[in-house]
C-alpha cells in the first residue's frame, strides 16, 4: 500500500483526513497509534518525533506529510478525486482555505481544549481556559450561523476541504459546547453526519466513543 495514515479513530484531525480519503475512495492503509503504549509511541517517533498526528507517508513518492489541512491539499495534488476539496481557482481555492482555518483555530481547538480539560487528573484541571473556549466556540458560532444560512456546504454549494474540517468539532460540539441555539449550524451539523465519508469515519470510531469525557 503506497499511502500509509498514522492515526487514531478518536482523533478529530484525523477524522478530518479520513473524510477527504473516503470521499475519493483513495486507497490507504491505516496505521493505528496508541501513544499510551511505549512500542506504538517509539514505532510513531521514527515516522515523525514531533509525535502528533495524524500523519500521511507517502511510500511511493519517499514523502513524510503531517498536520491535516496539509495531508488534504497532498491528496489533492497527488491523488485526485471525484471531489474537489481544494478548488482549482485561486480565490476558490482561498475561500475553502479560509473556512478550514477557521473551523481548526476557532472551533477544532477550543472543543479539544474542553474536552481534554477532563482527561485531567483532579488538581490539574484549567477552568479559566475551559471558560475562554466555551467564550470563543459561541462566538465562532454566532458567526457561521449567520453563513449558513446562506449556504449548503462551508464554501458555497459544493463540499470541500472546509467541510473535512468542520464536521469533527461540530459533531463533538454535543460534548464540548452544543450548537442548539444556533438553527442554522445544527441544520449543517445534520448534513455532515449524514455525508456517507463521515458517517463511515464516525462508525469506526464508535468503539472509541465510549472513552471520551461527556460531562
Amino acid at each position: 500500500m503506497s499511502l500509509l495514515l498514522y492515526m487514531h479513530p478518536l482523533s478529530s484531525f484525523c477524522h478530518k483526513v479520513l473524510i477527504a480519503l473516503y470521499e475519493n475512495d483513495t486507497p490507504f492503509e491505516p496505521r493505528m497509534v496508541r501513544l499510551d503504549d511505549e512500542a506504538s509511541r517509539e514505532d510513531f517517533r521514527k515516522v515523525w518525533p514531533i509525535l502528533r498526528f495524524p500523519v500521511l507517508r507517502d511510500e511511493t513518492r519517499g514523502r513524510t506529510v503531517p498536520e491535516s489541512s496539509i495531508i488534504i491539499e497532498y491528496l489533492a495534488l497527488h491523488y485526485p478525486g471525484r471531489t474537489t476539496l481544494v478548488p482549482i481557482g485561486p480565490q476558490a481555492a482561498l475561500a475553502v482555505r479560509e473556512r478550514d482555518r477557521f473551523f481548526d483555530l476557532y472551533l477544532h481547538v477550543p472543543t479539544q481544549k474542553i474536552i481534554t480539560d477532563r482527561m485531567r487528573p483532579e488538581g490539574g484541571h484549567d477552568p479559566i481556559g475551559v471558560d475562554q473556549a466555551r467564550t470563543q466556540l459561541r462566538t465562532a458560532y454566532a458567526l457561521l450561523d449567520q453563513e449558513m444560512s446562506q449556504r449548503t456546504w462551508a464554501a458555497g454549494n459544493e463540499f470541500t476541504m472546509a467541510d473535512c474540517a468542520a464536521a469533527p468539532p461540530l459533531f463533538y460540539s454535543a460534548w464540548a459546547e452544543p450548537v442548539d441555539d444556533f438553527p442554522h449550524i445544527a441544520a449543517y451539523r445534520q448534513r455532515l453526519m449524514e455525508r456517507p465519508s463521515f458517517a463511515r469515519a464516525l462508525r469506526e470510531a464508535e468503539p472509541y466513543l465510549q472513552f471520551v469525557p461527556k460531562a
